[in-house]
């Protein structure tokens, strides 16, 4: 079974699905497809699922409900999120909405609101498109330029939400590691999601969020670990993704060199990739997005593969990845 690690009574495991890919990220997925990855994930022991409504305006949603509804709700965690609401578009719904990388029809738009209504509103859709009486943990999803909203309005509805046994816990999920932070030190979130800026590729920007975590008993769950597909292969191809754009060429350089010293300790670059930001306390969960059973395997035994310590060593002597006693 996956090791659980326990915050604030949430019960998470320490590898989590992300359900981007249910709602037809990057390419379409049948809904049979979609219900046979949550369920080979549930068979493999996870119980963290991790969605929202931005995810193919509403689909990930929608589908990931219609697949635990299978399952005994007390016996698994949801987090979802606020701040994009889904506002009918029937003008565009002949085009598709691959602007946003998901391949779906554009019936909806986003408009983003974090106001007391705003919060409201998105959260009670989302309990409607899940099928479900209540979600675990709430983030606001990409608050970076409505920074004044997410410490006031949006930090305040979420922790009433909180007192008042709505939801568990709440935070906020982004793609930086800054702002993280700041909401850290100035409301009373429970747990951040940071995207892509825990990495083996990345870390620097994430040592004040880690700090401040775990000095104010916060949790953080580590997503992107991959970088959106750069550390997702044994071995690093010429062309591939670096956070949703073509890799450069000096991270190509330095992901096959940090494949190298993983080769060389026995180990493969993605399963160092799922465990790395694990290695920090304050890091509960590691979230990967899965696309079928075959991905669901790859990842779980990734999260299991041994990793001698002195591969960890090696990549901080060759300054490719800071120690969690630096924080």
């Amino acid at each position: 079974m996956i090791p659980v690690r326990t915050h604030r009574g949430l019960d998470l495991t320490v590898l989590g699905m992300g359900c981007a890919q249910l709602g037809n990220l990057g390419t379409r997925m049948t809904d049979e497809e979609a219900e046979a990855t949550v369920h080979a994930a549930w068979d493999a022991g996870i119980r963290f699922f991790d969605t929202a409504p931005h995810y193919g305006l509403g689909l990930s949603e929608r589908r990931l409900g219609r697949a635990l509804a299978a399952y005994p709700r007390d016996e698994y965690v949801v987090s979802t999120k606020v701040g994009r609401l889904l506002v009918p578009s029937p003008e565009t719904a002949h085009q598709r909405d691959t602007d946003n990388l998901f391949d779906v029809p554009s019936d909806h738009r986003r408009v983003y609101d974090l106001s007391h209504d705003g919060v409201l509103r998105s959260l009670e859709a989302s309990l409607e498109r899940l099928g479900l009486d209540r979600i675990d943990v709430v983030y606001m999803h990409d608050p970076d330029d409505h920074a004044e909203a997410a410490r006031t309005t949006g930090a305040q509805t979420l922790s009433a939400l909180r007192e008042e046994g709505v939801i568990r816990g709440f935070g906020a999920g982004m793609n930086q590691a800054g702002m993280l932070a700041d909401l850290i030190e100035q409301t009373d979130v429970d747990i951040v999601m940071c995207a892509g800026r825990l990495t083996l590729l990345e870390q620097e920007s994430s040592r004040r969020m880690l700090r401040l975590a775990g000095e104010r008993g916060v949790a953080v769950v580590a997503a992107a670990v991959y970088n959106s597909g750069l550390l997702a292969r044994d071995a690093v191809p010429d062309r591939v993704t670096y956070d949703y754009a073509d890799a450069p060429t000096e991270i190509l350089e330095r992901a096959r060199e940090i494949e190298r010293l993983c080769r060389a300790h026995g180990t493969t670059l993605p399963a160092a990739a799922v465990q790395y930001p694990l290695r920090f306390p304050p890091v509960v969960s590691a979230v990967v997005g899965m696309r079928g059973p075959t991905q669901v395997a790859e990842a779980v035994q990734r999260m299991a593969a041994p990793i001698p310590d002195e591969l960890w060593d090696a990549l901080e002597e060759s300054g490719f990845i800071i120690s969690p006693d630096s924080v």
